[in-house]
């Protein structure tokens, strides 16, 4: 045994011996309080377990829950970019507006308390920081700001600018990240998409008390992990996310995002296993000094960062009393841990991965022995058989692989994808249950060196998700119900006492679950799409549940219905739903905007492999752009005939596939055309054989 750990085993077993004594929950005083009349941080509890102990509402009164009131915070607000989780103190619920600004709101009545009013700028937040024993509210703001405020009034307490990125002393921006508060720190992370630190500041005045790079720096460990790039090329592992934090051990717990170099694709220039991309790390609560790491995908390219906020809970592995943190994941694997060293109780194997010499790829991938909680292949099902929107189903024409099949210049589809799986959605652990809850995504990517972002979501694909329940004892699979909508991006799950689980979709619908089975039991239109989680507070012995409904781009771009709803529910509230608003787009869109087949240059015509002009018609050189079709999106009636011609000045044979239905396959070399006619309204999505990125779709009505 490692002689240094010794001292740190002998405290986690005179832990593990101790009676449980349940401090209040606002306290923030250890790990793993749950929430009770407050809600007192993102996440509930600093072990982000977003579960509470209160059980007024249970499953069978759920059916008589209401809203008790609805706070539109920005006076109606219909955009922007919200993902700001609320947090409640003494019956006042805190939340962060898509622009910004910070809103102290009476969780009684919903009346609106003070209104911080940033001077900085619009800024996507993720949830305020409150120190009850400071009296102040923390936010952070544009120009690397964090603001610190007067709890009770909304003042301005101090502001904290740190160094920007072409300035001494710079450790990364502050300002799209989550910031956790405990005995009288800040534990803050960084994201810049270049390096970034994970920071603690002292909580009184914003002093910078420690700093772990993402990116190691010459002389740190890990630096030698990169193989010799520049120093320019070492980028990204930013950590962006609340941490979790065990005062009991004395360990914070950070995740750190993908590596780029450069590319998140193309890791040719970066080999080794880039640290600490992707990983777990375990810093000295105080000190900042390291302690551990897990990294859960080496030598990323696939855009993987298992960057959400870990877990904390005490749980039996084998029998014995163990106290673990659940990491993960957009792979669609829980990777559970050992709290005080990282190893792996219930076995973590490298098992070898397809490989790319251009890549450098690394010939291993850590994989939990009881495997992944969802698929992680693509499934290619012939055009026209079994149920369209079955979600990891493979967009005909690409080629299909599976979760780390290295890539290089042509496309390869896989999944979960960089969208899919869990991503930065909060998760939920029930000590009631002894489940961990996430909603996750079906969103397949497809991988390559021609992508120009993290890959590519291939147009006409469905979009849906899930939720799954897992005993993080065993690590297997307990439930799992599939969902209608991607809940992968902020959509985070609270638990309750009375078995209760709640979670927002993307339409707008706050729904309530058993925690047993995810059995549906209440349902409540919000009007607007919620990327937060919900909350559980309570004010004069009656139970609220408060969520934040304003919407988020992540994966359904404009589609998904924005807002600035502040909701609280009670049973027997009589405040109606909001209108239900338009759901998002399921299926991924194709480029451009909709025209009408009869009103262009060519009537009820497509030309494959060319890039529509300004002008309707199609450009003049062979593309294989994802807009490569002119239109992309042609409006015709019902019984149209729709030709489709492959210009004769291309020099290639391109396709028509049309998908899932398999109507069509139209396969024509340069100069040929072939017609279909569309006898049923509908969407119909189709690609190109020769590259499948170009893609289009005819509507019918």
């Amino acid at each position: 045994m490692n002689p240094r750990l010794v001292p740190a085993l002998l405290v986690a077993c005179s832990v593990l011996s101790s009676p449980v004594v349940l401090a209040d929950a606002a306290a923030l005083a250890d790990c793993c309080t749950p929430g009770d009349r407050d809600f007192p941080k993102v996440g509930g509890n600093l072990g982000n377990q977003n579960y509470s102990r209160l059980r007024q509402i249970n499953k069978g009164l759920v059916r008589k829950l209401g809203a008790a009131w609805v706070n539109r915070i920005e006076g109606g607000l219909t955009s922007g970019t919200n993902q700001s989780t609320t947090v409640v103190v003494d019956g006042v619920v805190y939340i962060e507006s898509a622009l910004g600004n910070v809103v102290a709101v009476d969780g009684k009545t919903g009346a609106t308390k003070w209104k911080w009013t940033t001077p900085y700028g619009s800024l996507t937040r993720r949830g305020a920081a409150v120190a009850k024993d400071l009296g102040l509210v923390y936010t952070l703001a544009r120009g690397n700001r964090l603001v610190a405020l007067h709890k009770d009034t909304g003042d301005v307490a101090w502001i904290r600018q740190y160094p920007a990125s072409n300035e001494a002393g710079y450790v990364g921006n502050v300002e799209k990240v989550g910031l956790v508060y405990h005995d009288k720190r800040l534990y803050i992370g960084t994201n810049d998409g270049n390096r970034g630190a994970a920071l603690s500041v002292d909580a009184t005045n914003g002093d910078l008390l420690s700093a772990f790079w993402g990116v190691p720096q010459p002389g740190e460990l890990g630096h030698d992990t990169w193989g010799g790039a520049p120093e320019s090329q070492r980028t990204g592992a930013t950590p962006w996310i609340h941490p979790a934090v065990d005062p009991e051990l004395n360990l914070v717990y950070w995740t750190f995002g993908n590596v780029r170099g450069g590319s998140s694709q193309n890791g040719s220039s970066r080999p080794g296993l880039n640290l600490f991309g992707n990983s777990i790390v375990a810093l000295d609560l105080k000190s900042g000094e390291y302690k551990w790491h897990f990294q859960s995908v080496h030598h990323d390219i696939w855009d993987m960062d298992n960057v959400m906020a870990p877990v904390l809970a005490d749980v039996k592995i084998h029998g014995r009393d163990r106290k673990v943190v659940i990491y993960g994941s957009k792979t669609g694997m829980y990777y559970i841990l050992d709290r005080l060293d990282g190893s792996a109780p219930l076995g973590i194997d490298e098992v070898p991965v397809k490989q790319d010499a251009r890549q450098a790829s690394w010939p291993t991938q850590p994989f939990p022995r009881q495997g992944a909680w969802t698929e992680t292949c693509v499934v290619d099902q012939p055009l026209g058989t079994a149920v369209p929107g079955n979600p990891n189903r493979a967009v005909p024409n690409y080629l299909q692989g599976c979760l780390y099949d290295a890539h290089w210049d042509i496309p390869l589809l896989s999944i979960p994808g960089h969208g899919g799986g869990a991503d930065w959605n909060h998760q939920s652990f029930s000590p009631r249950t002894g489940l961990v809850y996430t909603g996750m995504g079906y969103v397949a990517a497809a991988h390559s060196l021609t992508e120009a972002s993290n890959g590519l979501r291939p147009p006409g694909e469905y979009m849906t998700g899930a939720v799954v329940a897992v005993d993080p004892g065993t690590n297997l699979v307990r439930w799992k119900k599939p969902m209608p909508y991607s809940l992968a991006h902020g959509n985070g799950i609270l638990t309750t006492a009375s078995d209760l689980l709640f979670i927002g979709q993307p339409d707008g619908n706050l729904i309530a679950m058993d925690a047993h089975d995810g059995r549906e039991l209440w349902r409540f239109q919000t009007g607007a799409a919620i990327s937060a989680s919900p909350v559980s507070y309570e004010i004069d012995g009656e139970q609220y549940i408060a969520v934040y409904a304003g919407g988020t781009g992540i994966p359904y771009g404009n589609s998904a219905p924005r807002g600035d709803f502040l909701w609280a529910f009670k049973l027997g509230g009589t405040v109606p739903p909001a209108p239900t608003p338009a759901p998002p787009e399921v299926r991924r869109p194709v480029s451009g905007n909709p025209v009408e087949g009869a009103a262009l240059p060519t009537p009820f015509t497509v030309f494959l492999a060319r890039v529509q002009t300004a002008a309707g018609a199609p450009g003049a050189t062979e593309s294989t752009a994802v807009n490569g079709m002119t239109p992309t999106w042609m409006r015709v009636p019902v019984n149209s005939t729709v030709t489709f011609t492959n210009p004769a000045g291309n020099a290639h044979t391109h396709c028509a596939t049309q998908f899932f239905e398999g109507l069509f396959d139209f396969r024509l070399a340069p100069g040929q055309s072939a017609q279909y006619t569309f006898t049923e309204p509908g969407e119909y999505f189709y690609n190109d054989c020769f590259s499948p990125r170009p893609t289009g779709k005819i509507v019918v009505y």
